[in-house]
């Protein structure tokens, strides 16, 4: 009896100690197979990466674009709360320099509409910065601006007068990413995730008054005939918290945008 007891426990524990070294084995295998974040291709440089990154966005099209409209919707997150407004819009006309990349320049009207109604109407036409309560302060306007502005300096960043710098390698949604500093004409400092597999533009981050922010960008597509590679969908985070999400159904490029788009409120209907 006794001994039919004692191999008992053995067994019992000879299985435990099986189970366990399978179950190491199985965490083995698992990290075995786990992406590791050793820079790789340190022979590549930033400006190598930009450039691929310019051509896999669309190149030169996409690098120096005269105007860009989008249309969409999004989602904004408030005190635990998410709230969807039906249709987010947003028109650009692009400046052909850019030496600070966090200071509006251009054109640009952004507009958000909840169950028809304007919830959010904001432009600048090259000088004034304007709600729909009409023209603004500019020291209002730049902090406003300033946390919104960064991603269009990755468009001139292979221009004369920045630098640029290679960050330790990431993960985005996953998916390794070079990561990449853009350092501008007034020594404003912007990063900048790009896919190893392809090159797209997965991330932006930089310092604004609201804090740290970043954008993760991904859901990507292009226009029949068009090489413009656009995000289709966009989350913004600040001090790591998400703000909104941008989820942007259609682009046109390079289309006539009235100047009376720009200023507000409207004295005509130039909305497209």
């Amino acid at each position: 009896m006794a001994l039919s007891v004692r191999s008992s426990l053995l067994g019992l524990l000879f299985g435990i100690a099986l189970a366990a070294c399978d179950n190491t084995q199985s965490v083995n295998d698992k990290f075995a197979k786990t992406v590791t974040l050793y820079n790789v291709q340190p022979e590549l440089s930033p400006e190598t990466i930009m450039q691929r990154a310019h051509e896999a966005a669309g190149g030169e099209t996409w690098r120096r674009p005269i105007s860009l409209a989008m249309d969409g919707y999004a989602v904004f997150y408030r005190n635990g709360n998410s709230v969807k407004h039906e249709r987010h819009r947003m028109w650009r006309v692009y400046d052909a320099a850019k030496a600070d990349a966090h200071k509006v320049d251009g054109k640009v009207r952004i507009r958000s509409e909840k169950e028809g109604q304007a919830v959010i109407d904001l432009s600048f036409d090259g000088r004034t910065t304007y709600t729909s309560e009409g023209a603004r302060p500019q020291s209002e306007s730049d902090k406003r601006w300033s946390s919104n502005f960064g991603f269009g300096v990755i468009r001139h960043a292979l221009d004369e007068g920045y630098r640029l710098e290679r960050l330790p390698d990431d993960l985005i949604d996953n998916k390794p990413a070079f990561m990449v500093r853009v350092i501008d004409a007034t020594g404003g400092q912007t990063q900048f995730g790009i896919a190893q597999s392809d090159y797209k533009i997965l991330k932006v981050g930089f310092v604004t008054p609201r804090g740290w922010h970043e954008r993760i960008y991904s859901n990507f597509y292009s226009n029949a005939d068009e090489n413009w590679v656009q995000p289709g969908r966009v989350r913004l985070y600040y001090n790591g918290v998400k703000a909104n999400e941008v989820i942007w159904t259609s682009y046109k490029i390079n289309e006539p945008l009235a100047d009376c788009l720009f200023v507000l409120p409207e004295t005509e209907s130039c909305l497209q």
